[in-house]
């Protein structure tokens, strides 16, 4: 029987050791580093994301249990705490961020999770933020009001595979039209998003770099209709014409015919009124678009639900900044395995059995496979008897 490394080994190996050290040097994280190495600290951060452990003392006496089982992982050892919690607040927060994007990469080349629900080869994107609540006495670098503290983690959301491909943490104040302004998007692409990003300017700048948006318009807009058009029977479309504002700010800052769709929701009993620049595609798709918007709503929950975003170890910005792309990186390694596996994991189901079976040795490639199927036991060696008649003397 071959023998394996567990699979939190296989998991860390999963990562270009080189390529790391690269960004180390880059960073500059292990200046004047005694002992605890970069690639030590991020083992340690994974372990925390992945076994779902709510403090440092959980952290490092999880990682001290499993003393014989981290020579695979390229660690010398399970960290003290102070040595954890200072390079926490110390070592830049920027390295794990960058090791967020090469993650992206290996995700990138991972086999199609599957057909596609839209036939148009557009770049389909959802952009939305999430607010993480903070303890205002406890961060009180993260003031959201008078009583309360918050971050705000942004995401851009590839349809494809639904990998976020961009990622910021601010501060709870920052707007979320802010981030929209310094995405560099493809031209051709189509971001769907909320009400939220409502900016006529960036619609206009959209319009001009030929990128697509489709997003909810505002219920005090003011506009002229320039056309009407047939809508699809027996479907939920009520409305479908092009616009223009008439708004004295709207129209300075957006002087171009955008397009409107009324989709009836049924599930809500209400009327969505859709706003897009897109003046080609069918009034069905434009409502189908939107809908698939919910994707990334449903990343967020999976994201809190499943990993360590609402309580964090460490009180800093720098330790809070480390946890949250940690945990990026950990959805996207989880992501990684459900593309290759044929078992028809759902998310959460993966990350706990993955957290039970942690340091069990068992070829990862064969357990995402066939997790439930009991691996056959290894044979015992063979001892083979040496013929004795007696002191001195043999066959």
């Amino acid at each position: 029987m071959v023998r394996h490394a567990s699979l939190f080994s296989q998991l860390t190996g999963l990562f270009n050791r080189n390529q790391f050290y690269a960004l180390v040097l880059r960073h500059g994280s292990e200046k004047h580093a005694k002992g605890f190495s970069s690639w030590d600290h991020f083992v340690a951060m994974l372990f925390c994301q992945i076994a779902q452990a709510k403090s440092l003392r959980e952290i490092c006496s999880g990682m001290a249990c499993c003393l014989g089982k981290l020579r695979h992982l390229g660690v010398k050892g399970a960290p003290k705490r102070s040595t954890l919690s200072y390079a926490n607040q110390k070592r830049t927060w920027k390295l794990f961020q960058d090791v967020f994007y090469d993650t992206l990469h290996l995700c990138r080349q991972a086999p199609s999770p599957g057909k596609t629900k839209f036939r148009f080869r557009n770049k389909l994107m959802s952009l939305d933020s999430s607010t993480i609540s903070l303890c205002l006495s406890l961060f009180p670098w993260a003031e959201y009001r008078q009583t309360k503290g918050a971050v705000k983690l942004h995401l851009l959301l590839d349809h494809d595979g639904y990998l976020p491909v961009f990622a910021c943490i601010t501060d709870g104040k920052t707007h979320d039209v802010t981030m929209a302004r310094q995405l560099a998007l493809s031209k051709g692409s189509i971001v769907v998003m909320d009400r939220g990003y409502n900016d006529y300017k960036l619609y206009a700048e959209w319009v001009e770099d030929e990128v697509y948006f489709v997003t909810r318009l505002k219920d005090n807009a003011a506009f002229m209709v320039l056309a009407d058009f047939p809508v699809p029977k027996n479907r939920n479309i009520l409305v479908d014409q092009t616009i223009l504002f008439t708004g004295a700010v709207a129209a300075k800052n957006c002087p171009y015919a955008l397009r409107r769709v009324v989709v009836w929701d049924k599930d809500q009993e209400r009327k969505i009124e859709l706003l897009t620049n897109h003046l080609d595609f069918g009034a069905t798709t434009i409502a189908a678009i939107y809908k698939d918007r919910w994707e990334i709503e449903l990343f967020f929950k999976a994201l809190k639900q499943n990993l360590k975003v609402k309580t964090f170890v460490g009180t800093s910005e720098n330790a809070l900044q480390i946890q949250i792309w940690t945990a990026l990186i950990a959805m996207l390694l989880i992501k990684f395995l459900q593309f290759r596996s044929r078992f028809g994991w759902s998310l959460s189901n993966l990350v706990a059995l993955l957290r039970w079976n942690l340091f069990t040795y068992r070829d990862l490639w064969e357990w995402i496979d066939h997790p439930l199927e009991t691996p056959p036991p290894e044979p015992a060696p063979i001892q083979y008897g040496l013929p004795f008649k007696g002191l001195g003397q043999h066959y």
